[in-house]
């Protein structure tokens, strides 16, 4: 049965499209360990799907103001760049996804909460930036993500209501963004399982990419936006 009239995809970058929690989750705990500082996986789970801003103030909550943030981010991101060097691994079934969605001429978007900066090197990395006309980040709105800002803003480029775009989302923090500006919301978790109330806003919770589109073919029919704004 159809139910869905999709008229754009709006899709989550980090853990959703390209495989960066783990470089980040992995880059970030070693950096805690080595200033000495406890709970260090507990703490980078905390941060997941949350802006850069918000975790840099999540660490000083969690060990205090006398923090040396400056040289745990440097750190930070020497041990991240080391692995991005080697290239970006994009999340199964993303490919897929884009080809079958452009084929469709299904118009689509990357909605993230990184910067625009970041997210410029790591849809580069993973070779798939060229794909996007596209791209809203944190940079682009007030309040980020668990807020529907950046949502409601892609939906009002893109020219239509919420409720006939998708949003694809890996972390509790996107899917409250997507669930709040009324799109029809799919997860596909990555570093964390979602708990019975992010489950609650999904239309579905789903195991790879491969089974988003699917979903979409089975459940939705694509069609047209009207011109972008």
């Amino acid at each position: 049965m159809t139910d869905w009239i999709i008229e754009a995809v709006l899709l989550d970058m980090d853990g959703t499209l390209v495989d960066t929690e783990r470089v980040y989750l992995d880059s970030l705990s070693e950096t805690l360990d080595e200033f000495g500082l406890p709970d260090a996986i507990a703490t980078c789970h905390s941060m997941i799907g949350l802006p850069g801003p918000e975790c840099q103030a999540l660490l000083v909550a969690r060990y205090g103001d006398a923090l040396p943030l400056a040289d745990i981010n440097r750190a930070f991101v020497r041990k991240r760049d080391a692995r991005f060097a080697t290239g970006l691994p994009v999340k199964p079934g993303t490919l897929e996804l884009l080809d079958t969605l452009q084929g469709a001429r299904c118009r689509m978007a990357v909605v993230t909460s990184s910067s625009r900066k970041t997210a410029d090197q790591h849809l580069t990395l993973a070779g798939i930036r060229a794909r996007f006309d596209m791209v809203l980040t944190r940079d682009d709105v007030a309040h980020g993500k668990p807020a529907p800002d950046l949502y409601l803003l892609a939906a009002q480029r893109i020219g239509s209501a919420p409720r006939n775009c998708v949003a694809v989302e890996d972390s509790s923090v996107g899917v409250a963004a997507a669930a709040s500006a009324g799109a029809i919301t799919l997860m596909v978790p990555d570093m964390l399982q979602p708990d019975a109330a992010t489950r609650g806003k999904c239309a579905a919770v789903l195991p790879d990419l491969h089974a988003v589109l699917t979903t979409m073919q089975q459940r939705g029919r694509f069609v047209a936006a009207p011109a972008l704004i």
